[in-house]
């Protein structure tokens, strides 16, 4: 049992207990069958997924190299399926970081439908194939996944599905021998001793009809470098055998499920009548209600039409109240217009009128300037001749003061300056 949780189940890989025991038989019994050739050779199993089929090529390999794309699948398989001679990595199928001619068996198990560079897995295969090793590769066939899928439609991992003659064709194109296998979950009939001995061999007889490719499930082709020999049909028996007493366990499950499905409808059934006998009388009202809204609806679609009527009339009176609107605006604007035109024929005038007052009022500011200068000189004439009014009138005082001038005054001599 595995150690670590495995990834949750989305479709893209096989889980084991989380898939359908038909599902899992269907993709281990490819790994039971390229065992057979696994005896004391260096594998590489391509896309191992959780690693259930690596381990079983580990038990009769020298050594098993398994790689896979997505890191958690490699975790979860080296927790869950461990072996000493079983190694895990994580790389890509288009481009594999091993030697040339490095294994003696590659196993490439429902990886090539994923890959949008498929052709680049084969190219590696080959690369890495030792002489005298084999290639074992599988892909479902497109012809009858179109048909089983119905109404789900495509797988949305797949990038490319294969039928009978392209996945041939493809192949060969790689590898000289090519030996496909046609993979079906058939039903046989199984005889087994009850207690078979250490060493019990098996006796296949199988029915004389040909298989047909294009209605088979699976393609497996085990491809080499050099020309196989052998090519013998492989059954595969799993623990759960008898199919006739799977089909009644899942026919038993499958009555039970419908049974209790019965049983569901019968309550609902009587459930709902029960909530019909509840309702019954609510249901009455409700219709009652609906007469009465329906009336009450008679009369509201003969207001909404009164109101249309209304509403239509005051429409028109909009209308024509716009109109009126319209044709004032167009009005003021003529008027607007005119008015402008002579506010800037003003404009234009007042403009030369104020053009030349400033040429008047410059020729002022000349005069202004030139009477201040004058006055200035005027005003130092009139200070300079003051000031010499000033100085006679002081000489006179002093001469007046002169004790000479009073004497000659008084005896008559002199000039008279008190005149």
């Amino acid at each position: 049992m595995p150690d670590q949780a495995p990834p949750e189940f989305t479709g893209e890989r096989l889980i084991p207990g989380h898939a359908d025991p038909d599902l899992f038989n269907e993709h281990f019994a490819r790994y039971a069958f390229a065992a057979r050739l696994a005896r004391h050779k260096r594998i590489l199993d391509v896309g191992c997924g959780l690693g259930y089929g690596s381990q079983e090529l580990a038990r009769a390999a020298n050594r098993v190299v398994a790689i896979d794309l997505a890191p958690d699948a490699v975790r979860a398989a080296s927790f869950g399926y461990p072996a000493p001679n079983l190694h895990y990595a994580a790389a890509s199928a288009t481009a594999l970081p091993f030697a040339d001619a490095a294994f003696d068996l590659i196993t490439a198990f429902e990886v090539i439908e994923h890959l949008e560079e498929w052709p680049a897995l084969l190219g590696e295969a080959r690369r890495l194939l030792a002489p005298g090793g084999q290639f074992i590769v599988s892909t479902p066939n497109r012809d009858y996944y179109a048909e089983a899928r119905g109404e789900s439609g495509p797988n949305p991992f797949h990038v490319h599905e294969f039928d009978y003659a392209e996945f041939r064709d493809a192949l060969s194109a790689v590898f000289p021998s090519v030996t496909l296998f046609l993979q079906n979950h058939a039903a046989a009939i199984a005889f087994q001793p009850a207690m078979p001995p250490a060493a019990s061999a098996a006796e296949t007889l199988l029915a004389r009809k040909p298989p047909a490719p294009e209605t088979s499930h699976f393609f497996v082709a085990v491809c080499a470098l050099s020309q196989q020999t052998g090519a013998p049909t492989y059954v595969f028996l799993p623990e759960a055998g008898n199919v006739l007493r799977e089909r009644e366990h899942h026919i038993e499950k499958l009555e039970a499920e419908l049974a209790l499905k019965n049983q569901w409808l019968d309550e609902k059934a009587s459930e709902y009548a029960r909530y019909v006998g509840i309702h019954e009388k609510e249901l009455k009202d409700a219709q009652q209600w609906a007469r009465d809204l329906e009336t009450e609806l008679g009369h509201a679609r003969d207001r909404v039409v009164d109101l249309q009527d209304e509403v239509e009339d005051v429409q028109q009176q909009a209308l024509d109240t716009a109109r009126r609107y319209d044709e004032k605006i167009t009005d003021l604007e003529t008027e607007l217009t005119s008015r402008t035109s002579a506010y800037e024929t003003r404009i234009s005038e007042m403009e030369t009128e104020i053009a030349a007052a400033r040429e008047e009022l410059a020729k002022c500011v000349a005069l202004l300037d030139a009477a201040e200068a004058r006055a200035d000189e005027r005003t130092r004439w009139a200070l300079s001749l003051q000031e010499k009014v000033n100085q006679l009138e002081a000489r006179l005082a002093a001469v007046q003061a002169s004790r000479w001038i009073r004497l000659g005054r008084k005896i008559g001599l002199g000039p008279d300056l008190t005149s």
